[in-house]
């Protein structure tokens, strides 16, 4: 008896992937302006950079990965028909993208006493653009977790209808990708 193989394809809603692309584009365009911007005025990105946290921005690196391991963690579980493990999973996935955004949040708030003014120079403005832009989307991630897990806790999902909590997992992947490009060029290279 042969075996029936399922075509590969790609996790999640078509629409989904066009956000994403669109996304990508719309940040890749702000990288380019950083790095561009960085290499044309250094003794303006030098001081704005070093006043970053190397530490902060580690720690919000391990919580986005933390979440995006729980988000295909919760899939698989869907998948398996798993669904109260799915929805574990997708609390985990949520507490990680709520700790960047505390851990985030502590950093603008100590940023505006320390008298940050967002749009000083080029530096500061791109930081607010790219890290600021970046938050939204921490955010909207979190928002869909939240509706994911309540709707997962009232057995919305299993082996027939996870394609909602796959999505999610792309955005978020998406939003997990984003930083480890915004980590290095905003807070790393110098």
């Amino acid at each position: 008896m042969a075996v029936a193989h399922e075509e590969p394809r790609l996790a999640g809603d078509g629409v989904v992937w066009l956000l994403v692309l669109a996304e990508l584009l719309t940040f890749g365009l702000l990288f380019i302006s950083f790095a561009v911007t960085r290499h044309l005025q250094p003794e303006v990105f030098a001081p704005g950079q070093a006043a970053l946290s190397l530490h902060t921005g580690a720690l919000n690196t391990l919580l986005l990965v933390a979440a995006s391991w729980a988000a295909v963690r919760a899939v698989r579980c869907f998948e398996s028909d798993q669904g109260r493990a799915g929805a574990h999973w997708l609390l985990a996935a949520l507490a990680g993208a709520v700790g960047f955004l505390v851990v985030k949040s502590h950093e603008f708030a100590s940023k505006v006493q320390a008298g940050f003014d967002w749009a000083t120079d080029a530096f500061t403005l791109l930081y607010t653009l790219l890290t600021g832009f970046h938050f939204l989307h921490v955010v909207v991630g979190a928002i869909v977790f939240t509706v994911l897990w309540f709707k997962a806790r009232a057995g919305a999902y299993g082996r027939a209808n996870h394609m909602a909590p796959a999505s999610g997992a792309v955005f978020w992947h998406m939003v997990d990708l984003l930083w480890m490009v915004l980590f290095p060029l905003v807070y790393v290279i110098r």
